[in-house]
């Protein structure tokens, strides 16, 4: 035993950012970003904040599910951009909704929703659990160099949600993490302490392109093969593949070298970029809404990110569209 999707949501800021919105601010230009991301715009916070745009994603998933928040059991999020350290935004969350359950932030960065359903796994598993909120929200727009063209054409904001009941539909998840600063880290925020001799470093995302490429292409299609064994199943038989939405390039070499139809790939990325660990919710949530999903259909949600961390899990969706 252990859970079923019982519900989704997601939300978006409502400014959008083209490219050509950007080759106005740094040395860039709308045929230079699609060729190398596949990304066409984002959205991206203005006059709202990161917990405005995660109660949308929270109260939209709990009315998919048509479950009370009375018999919610937990709340998780994702997150490594809430707008306090202190209190966590899912305690912000769960007196936004008005729930009584426990509720904590995890810091997984892009791979953080599937580490949160992991440990949603468990609850259910021990029988602590009957129904739990998982949220990922993140505003990628406040920790990119906005002078940096290499970064900050690829992220955007958002917050993608779901609501997990008891039920069998985890058919098999992974998680891995592999200490390494090198390749993507954000340095913190380091105060005005008058007694600090440390360099202080501005809290911008700094990534090794290249090997972050490398990394991604190899976690994705390891974890993929290494889930789907687990599950019993060929990857073949897998119907739709939600990959994090970090690079189009990535997803493609990904699909050559599994030699499975592109159209099982599902992406968002060209109006939405990367939003960090929100990405896999927000797609999943979309083509929830859509109607892609058929009952008896099998996905495999797959992400990377710094860390460094990866995960991948195999679901049977068995949700019908409201």
């Amino acid at each position: 035993m252990n859970f079923t999707v019982a519900g989704t949501g997601s939300a978006l800021p409502k400014k959008v950012i083209t490219n050509d919105d950007l080759s106005k601010i740094v040395d860039t230009d709308d045929e230079w970003i699609k060729k190398r991301t596949g990304i066409s715009s984002r959205h991206i916070l203005s006059d709202e904040t990161i917990t405005d745009i995660a109660f949308m994603a929270a109260d939209a998933a709990i009315a998919d599910s048509k479950i009370d928040v009375a018999d919610l059991d937990l709340i998780i999020v994702s997150t490594v951009s809430s707008d306090y350290l202190t209190p966590s935004l899912a305690c912000i969350i769960q007196g936004h909704i008005g729930a009584t359950c426990p509720a904590f932030d995890i810091s997984a960065a892009c791979t953080g929703f599937i580490y949160a359903l992991d440990i949603a796994k468990n609850y259910f598993q021990s029988g602590n659990a009957k129904n739990i909120l998982i949220v990922s929200a993140d505003a990628m727009s406040r920790i990119v160099d906005w002078t940096h063209r290499s970064t900050c054409v690829l992220f955007g904001d958002g917050a993608g949600a779901v609501v997990l009941s008891k039920g069998s539909d985890l058919l098999a998840i992974k998680l891995t993490s592999e200490s390494n600063l090198d390749i993507i880290s954000i340095p913190h925020v380091t105060g005005n302490s008058p007694f600090s001799e440390l360099k202080k470093d501005l809290s911008y995302i700094k990534m090794d392109g290249r090997e972050t490429y490398k990394f991604a292409f190899a976690a994705i299609c390891k974890n993929t093969n290494d889930v789907a064994q687990l599950a019993g199943i060929d990857v073949n038989d897998i119907d739709y593949f939600i990959t994090h939405q970090a690079n189009i390039r990535i997803i493609e070499a990904a699909q050559q070298r599994m030699n499975v139809p592109i159209e099982k790939f599902l992406n968002n990325i060209d109006s939405a970029g990367n939003t960090s660990s929100a990405t896999i919710p927000i797609l999943l949530d979309q083509e929830n809404k859509k109607g892609t999903f058929k009952p008896g259909d099998i996905l495999v949600l797959n992400s990377f990110g710094a860390g460094l961390t990866t995960g991948a899990a195999i679901i049977r969706w068995s949700k019908t569209t409201n």
